[in-house]
Order: C-alpha cells, then sequence, then structure tokens
C-alpha cells in the first residue's frame, strides 16, 4: 500500500520481535513510539536519532536528513514544559529545520517497510527498507529485538557519485556509556546503562552496527550547550570529511553516536548500506500493579529474548550473520500473503493486523511462554492477562506461531484453572502471586475448549491434547456444576440460563444467540476430542447435551430472521435470584439494564465463525444460520454514521461505514439501556461479520464491511499499523486473519491426517496456509491442484478437494501415490512430504 503527503501523516510502522516492543517508523522516515523499554511508550522519541544521507561530486556536496516534510505539530504539541509544547513550533528533535527530501513515499507491506526519497537538490534517488524477521513457525527468529535497515542509493546521474549514509543513534538510559563494538567486518557502538547492575530493572543496552569494512563509527558526539551537539555533528557531515571518534570519561544524559559508510555508486547503478539495530532490556517487572518481594522489591522475571542473547551485541551478530536468510524467509511470507487470491483490502486488513504481534501489546515470558495485553495505552498496556475473551478473535498466532498459541491453552490450564473447573480469565503476573478470584466469563471460557480442540487438529499433537484433557472436562462440565455460583446450565439441558459474563464487559441473564453458540461449539469440540481418546460416553454426554439446547434454541432464539435474547425484561426477580448485582435493575424504566433482548447482535453467530473456522461443523439450524447471516448485514451495517447516534467510544464517525455491535430495527424492542457498546463500531467483530458473510457466499457483503475499517486506517485519518479498540494495537482486529482461511476453504485435522480446501470463489486460486508443523500455498487451476510448502513437512493420509472435481492423479515429492475418492475426499497411504503434493482433475 502506498501512503504518501497528507495519507502518510499518521504512520508508524512497527518495527521489533514478538514480545520484545518496538520502534515505529513514521511515514516521513522518522522514528517515534520507543516502546523497547518493556512498556508503551505512544509519540516518544529518542534524541536526535535518525537517518541522514551526503552525495558529493566534484562540483558540490548534499546533505540531507532522510525525512520527508513534517505537515503536523508544526504549532508544537500541548506538553507543559519549559520553552516547550504548543506555541514554540515543531518539536527540535523531528529534525524539520534541517534539510530534507521534498518527496518521500512509503510502501508499507507489513512486515515490510519502503521508504522512497527523491529531491530535485539531491543527485539520485534514496531508499530505506526496514523489516524484523516475520517467519511463520519460527517464533524464535521472530521474536528478535532489532530493527534491520537497507540503506540504498541509485545514481540517476551521467557520473560517478560518492554517497555516504549516517545513522545516527541517542543512548536512551540516563547515564550513557557508549563503547565501540568488537564484532569483525563491521563497525559499530554499543550504547549502555552506566553505573547500573545488569540485574536491575531500569538496565539496558543498543547496538548500532553496520557490516562493512569500509564502515566507521564515532562514538559521541560533541556534547556542548545550547544546540552545540547537533551544530557539531551537521558541519562533520556537511564538511565532507570523516567524523572524529571522541571519548568521554564520565556518563551523561542523552549522548548520541554516529555510524556509517562511504560508497561510490556509478552512473545508473545502486549500492545499499546496512544498519542493524538491536536492544537488550533484559528484566521485566509488573509496573501497572506491583507485586514485591520480602524485601519490598520489584519481583522481576527476564523477557524471553534474553535467554537468548546476553545482550544487545550477541543479538546483532547473530543478526548479521543471518541477515541474508531472515530478510528472504520474511520476504517469502510476504510475497505469499500478497500474492493470495484474495481482495486488497482484506490482504491489507491481514498484513495490518498482524503488526500487533510486533507491538508492546504482547510479552513473551521467560520461558518462552506468550503473554498479551488487550491493546496498549499512552504509557501501560490497556487491560491485563491474555484476556480470554478478547484473544478469542485473534486468528493470527494460531497459524502463524502455534508454538506461542499452545502456550497460552498451557498457561490457561495449569495457572488459570480452579479444581471446580471455574477459569481466572485474566491471568496475573508474575505467575507466582495470587491469581483473581473473579467470576468466570462464559465466551472466555468455552473459547477455551474450542481453541485446544483447534490446537490439536492444527498441530496433531495427541499429548498435547492428553496432557489437559482432564481440565477440558471440569472447565466445560463448570457450566453444570453446583459450584457454578453463576448457575450457567444448571439442569443440563443445553439451555444457558442464570448469569454470563461476556466481552462487553457485563452480564446476560437468559439464553441468547450469541453465548449459546460458544456453548455449543464447545459441546462439540469436546465430544470430537473424546471420540478420538476413547471414551465415548463422554462424547456421547456432551452430545445429548448439545443436541437437547439445539432442539430448544431452534424453536425459541430465532425469530424469523436473526436470533435473539430470550429475556423478559420486566422481570426484576431474574437479577434479584444473584447477588452484586444492584446495578442491573432501571427503576424508572422498571427493565433490566445492559441485555441484548430482540436486538440484532453481530456475535449472534460468533459460535459459528469458530465452528466454520475449526471444523466443528454446523451449530445452529443450517437454513435459520444462513438467513440470520443475510439479516445481519442488512441491520448492522452502517454505510454511513452520519445521522447516526453513539454515545460510546468513538473508532468510526461523520461519513465513514461500519457494522455496529447491536441493532435494532423496526419492530424489535430495544431496551432502554441496552447491551454495552451497542453503537460502538469495533473491528475484531466486523472482522468476525465479515467472515461469516464471506463463508456464506456473500463475499461482495463481506468484503464491504473490511473496505469500510480499511478506510479509517488511510494514513490521514488513522496509523494504518494500529487498529484500535481499548486502547492502541489492539488483538481482536487479528480476527482479520481469519478471512484466510474461510475464503481458502482450509480445513485441517493433523490428528487424523487430513487437510483441505473449498474456496469460496470459483476458478483458479492461490493462497497461503499453515499447519502447526509447515506452512505454504495452494494453487488450482483447471487441470490441477498443487500444495508447495516452504517450510516444515506435512503426514497426511487424507486431502478434501473443491467440491465437483474428480481426481485421475496423485504425486507427494513426485511419487505417484494410489488414492480412492468420495465426493470431496481423498484418501491414500499415509505419506510425510516436504516439498510438494499435486493433484490432478480428470
Amino acid at each position: 500500500m502506498i501512503y504518501e503527503g497528507n495519507y502518510a501523516e499518521q504512520i508508524s510502522f512497527p518495527l521489533g520481535g514478538i514480545g520484545t516492543g518496538s520502534i515505529g517508523l513514521t511515514g516521513i522516515g522518522g522514528f517515534q513510539d520507543w516502546e523497547i523499554f518493556n512498556r508503551p511508550d505512544k509519540g516518544s522519541v529518542n534524541g536526535y536519532t535518525h537517518l541522514a544521507v551526503r552525495a558529493r561530486t566534484p562540483e558540490k556536496t548534499v546533505c540531507k536528513v532522510l525525512h520527508g516534510d513534517l505537515n503536523t505539530g508544526l504549532h508544537g504539541t500541548y506538553l507543559r514544559t519549559w520553552h516547550t509544547g504548543y506555541g514554540t513550533g515543531a518539536d527540535k528533535y523531528t529534525l524539520a529545520g534541517m534539510p530534507h527530501f521534498r518527496r518521500c513515499v512509503f510502501d508499507g507491506r507489513f512486515p515490510l517497510a519502503k521508504l522512497t526519497f527523491t529531491d530535485d537538490a539531491f543527485p539520485g534517488t534514496v531508499t530505506l527498507a526496514a523489516f524484523n524477521p516475520f517467519i511463520p513457525l519460527n517464533s524464535r527468529d521472530s521474536s528478535l529485538p532489532a530493527a534491520f535497515f537497507e540503506l540504498t542509493f541509485r545514481n540517476d546521474t551521467d557520473r560517478d557519485v560518492e554517497y555516504t549514509g549516517v545513522f545516527a543513534l541517542c543512548n536512551p538510559f540516563a547515564a550513557s556509556e557508549n563503547q565501540k563494538l568488537a564484532l569483525p567486518g563491521c563497525a559499530g557502538v554499543q550504547l549502555r546503562h552506566a553505573d547500573i547492575v545488569p540485574e536491575d530493572p531500569a538496565y539496558g543496552d543498543l547496538t548500532l552496527a553496520c557490516p562493512s569494512p569500509t564502515a566507521f563509527a564515532q562514538t559521541y558526539w560533541f556534547r556542548g550547550d545550547w544546540q552545540d551537539a547537533l551544530v557539531t555533528y551537521w558541519n562533520e557531515l556537511t564538511g565532507g570529511q570523516t567524523f572524529p571518534d571522541r571519548q568521554y570519561d564520565t556518563p551523561a544524559a542523552g549522548d548520541t553516536c554516529t555510524v556509517g559508510d562511504t560508497v561510490v555508486v556509478p552512473a545508473g547503478q545502486c549500492r545499499t548500506i546496512r544498519f542493524l539495530l538491536t536492544w537488550n532490556v533484559p528484566n521485566a517487572y509488573n509496573y501497572w500493579d506491583p507485586y514485591l518481594d520480602a524485601d519490598g522489591k520489584d519481583v522481576t522475571w527476564r523477557n524471553y529474548y534474553a535467554t537468548q542473547f546476553p545482550d544487545s551485541t550477541q543479538t546483532a551478530a547473530y543478526g548479521l550473520a543471518q541477515w541474508d536468510r531472515l530478510r528472504q524467509e520474511t520476504v517469502t511470507f510476504t510475497e505469499e500473503l500478497y500474492a493470495a487470491s484474495l481482495d486488497p483490502a482484506i490482504i491489507e486488513a491481514i498484513s495490518a493486523t498482524i503488526s500487533v504481534l510486533k507491538s508492546p501489546t504482547v510479552l513473551r515470558l521467560e520461558n518462552g511462554d506468550f503473554y498479551g495485553w488487550e491493546g496498549t495505552l499512552v504509557h501501560e498496556g490497556s487491560c491485563e492477562g491474555t484476556c480470554q475473551h478478547v484473544w478469542n478473535y485473534a486468528y493470527a498466532l494460531c497459524f502463524l506461531f502455534p508454538d506461542l498459541e499452545r502456550s497460552i491453552r498451557r498457561q490457561e490450564f495449569t495457572v488459570c484453572t480452579e479444581p471446580s473447573g471455574r477459569m481466572q480469565f485474566r491471568m496475573l503476573l508474575p505467575r507466582q502471586r495470587k491469581q483473581n478470584d473473579w467470576r468466570a466469563c462464559l465466551d472466555g471460557q468455552m473459547g477455551a475448549v474450542i481453541k485446544t480442540c483447534r490446537e490439536w487438529k492444527l498441530s496433531g499433537d495427541d499429548d498435547f491434547l492428553r496432557a489437559f484433557w482432564p481440565q477440558i472436562q471440569s472447565v466445560l462440565a463448570y457450566a453444570w456444576s453446583p459450584e457454578n455460583e453463576d448457575q450457567w446450565d444448571p439442569n443440563k439441558d443445553g439451555v444457558l440460563e442464570g448469569r454470563q459474563h461476556h466481552t462487553l464487559d457485563r452480564e446476560l441473564f437468559g439464553p441468547s444467540g450469541w453465548l449459546q453458540g460458544f456453548y455449543f461449539a464447545a459441546l462439540k469440540a469436546a465430544a470430537e476430542m473424546a471420540d478420538y481418546l476413547g471414551e465415548s460416553e463422554k462424547a456421547a454426554e456432551y452430545r445429548t447435551v448439545y443436541e437437547s439446547g439445539l432442539a430448544w434454541c431452534t424453536e425459541h432464539l430465532f425469530n424469523g430472521s436473526w436470533f435473539i435474547q430470550k429475556i423478559d425484561l420486566n422481570d426484576k426477580s431474574i437479577v434479584d435470584r444473584f447477588d452484586a448485582v444492584e446495578g442491573y435493575w432501571n427503576p424508572e424504566t422498571r427493565e433490566i439494564k445492559y441485555q441484548i433482548g430482540e436486538g440484532s447482535s453481530i456475535d449472534q453467530l460468533c459460535g459459528q465463525w469458530h465452528a466454520d473456522l475449526c471444523g466443528l461443523g454446523q451449530i445452529f439450524d443450517k437454513a435459520q444460520t444462513q438467513t440470520a447471516i443475510r439479516n445481519l448485514f442488512v441491520n448492522n451495517f452502517k454505510p454511513s454514521l452520519r445521522e447516526f447516534a453513539n454515545p460510546w467510544r468513538i473508532y468510526a464517525l461523520n461519513d465513514e461505514a461500519s457494522a455496529i455491535i447491536c441493532d435494532y430495527p423496526a419492530g424489535a424492542r430495544k431496551p432502554k439501556i441496552p447491551i454495552p457498546y451497542c453503537e460502538e463500531s469495533m473491528h475484531g467483530f466486523e472482522y468476525q461479520l465479515a467472515g461469516l458473510l464471506i463463508r456464506a457466499g456473500m463475499v461482495e457483503e463481506g468484503v464491504t464491511i473490511v473496505k469500510a475499517i480499511r478506510n479509517r486506517y488511510d494514513g490521514h485519518k488513522r496509523n494504518p499499523w494500529n487498529e484500535m479498540e481499548c486502547g492502541s494495537n489492539y488483538a481482536r482486529s487479528m480476527a482479520s486473519f481469519a478471512l484466510l482461511p474461510l475464503s481458502s476453504g482450509f480445513s485441517f485435522d493433523l490428528p487424523h491426517g487430513r487437510i483441505g480446501f473449498d474456496p469460496v470463489a470459483g476458478g483458479n486460486f492461490r493462497f497461503p496456509f499453515f499447519t502447526g508443523t509447515a506452512w505454504g500455498r495452494v494453487t488450482g487451476t483447471a487441470e490441477a491442484m498443487t500444495l508447495t510448502l516452504q517450510s516444515g513437512s506435512l503426514r497426511l493420509r487424507a486431502l478434501e478437494v473443491p467440491a465437483g472435481k474428480t481426481v485421475r492423479s496423485l504425486t507427494a515429492d513426485g511419487q505417484p501415490l494410489t488414492f480412492a475418492q468420495e465426493c470431496r475426499l481423498l484418501t491414500f497411504p499415509e505419506v510425510t512430504f516436504c516439498k510438494s503434493l499435486q493433484v490432478e482433475w480428470a
């Protein structure tokens, strides 16, 4: 996606690893959002950190900061500090007053960014490519605390030009100590926090390296008053000579170093200079809810990356040695995604939202386990604990990094599951502290069962399933357990009663299509797992509960157009049954507050969405489901919000389009105070609805919703790589990734050695696909379907092909296989392949 001019103003493109924090690359080439210090820090800058270039010919020398025009914040920002803030002009750290490029174009295809700089006064074109490794199934290399940069000069003149590229990096720590690198074949500087032990939570170090035998490093900028340092640096850059090295014996704050290289580029050719920035802030602690040891000190844990590399210099050494491989494997993933047979808006949605995994929303604990906030506020995380009901929607991690998704399940079952089967839906840190005593969240708890089935089916790891099967049973049985204070299904008839906490932060009372769907999907998932483990009685028990509930819901929850919540809003006794629900009764209108009632809830078929993705089959009556999906678009999608009243948070406005949380069409009774966030536009919910529409064959309607979301994040109004909900970099938006397997009709059941494809759209197709053991692409033509693996291997004995295809041959890694076909299913002797599987049609 190309952004320039006003459409690059809001860009902050995160560069960092999974659980390492990140640095934001702006739309004009600057750096902001220095969120590498174990917490968010939106809008932060790090001194005069920047890239700059110099072009020298016999006639003249031209120097420019590698930035485009700054067009925002020209009055200054609303800060209350001496001689800064509004009315003092643009922030000096933007370097907007220094010579820079007239034209800057930002090409963002996460995880790859490329900026192109041109100016009539500068001889040649400069491009800056930036990335952090993003390699499916390789969570270690995708968790490097690093930002990789490639600075390329293209000489558009008719004579040789000498180009110099420099990277100036400010030491961000309170007391700086800079030291030259001793890595072979490169020049660079390590910047440390001086006079502090490495075990201190405030400790950190950064490394900036340039891998070239001609590279140079200046350990310190000149120390002085006022603008002495920047003036001296600019004199050195424009003077055309080498940067003099200098040393200081005492620590100070804000010291800056310079690393660079010079290349002579013949006319019409290109040369590239590489820079690698790595960081190490090893000691994390709970800053938002402190947990102290017996001595009153914060209990700390080490970031996962700090267990892999002792400091930033060792990370740099690894990154430099592996650069070409890391880049190529990242490029391969990006190219496969962007080549998919998907509307460009869907590709952009997937690409943009997976950036959450490289944002400060995500942590990796000392043993590598994954942990996530819901999102990030300006200076701290937003809503801790890998919240079950939010991460229910985030389908990127399970496909791209399945080992990390399985680590969430391990934590849920070992740390957050009580003997009664009640789950705490937020895990507190550090893990040794006592967990909360909150009531369970129904959609989160049922989601844990569904997702365990998903992880098992994606990986084929029977040991994983067996390890947590006792907890799975107790978690599901909590629905009808006498120990369940919320009395979800006390008579075990498959119909939800009682008090049901959910992701919209309040409680529903009585059955609804939304939460019934989660309950039904969990029952079907548990029955499937029980069958596999040979526990037929358990499987039958779960199916009996499901079928009983389904019969009731088919008769009572569908109003002819959509699924509702069955409740008498005027019956105060419903809430009187439970303690601590005083806030639910509206004495003025004599209604129960915060309910869906007869409304069309955007999530009424979220359980079916999960079932479609996880191969669980039909949840509700099929005809009713199709009707409800069609009416969801009619009811909940608003082509313009100009005349629409939204008293909640404003994620869409004016003439923007969106699908809202709950709508009350003509004839439907709307509670005086309905479900929370009723009129909001929350993107994860919208992507879920888009996925339902697409899988149901309503592709145009689904794409319309996706386009509406991405139109809000156009670089001018909002940052394309920061979809928000309760904070920035919001996890729920990764529901967009589900649009890929839903569009390709990807099915997976690795325990039974089976995968399949059934694309929604006809004709030729190409899609990437991901399992726990391999990832690759599937292509389909009029003659054949081919699975080509990019990494790993697959062990299969069955393959589902698109409807209407009669197969005449099957080969794995070039070797023919015997097979039998029954409708869409091919069966064959078990085979393990690591390159390709090809099916030719008759």
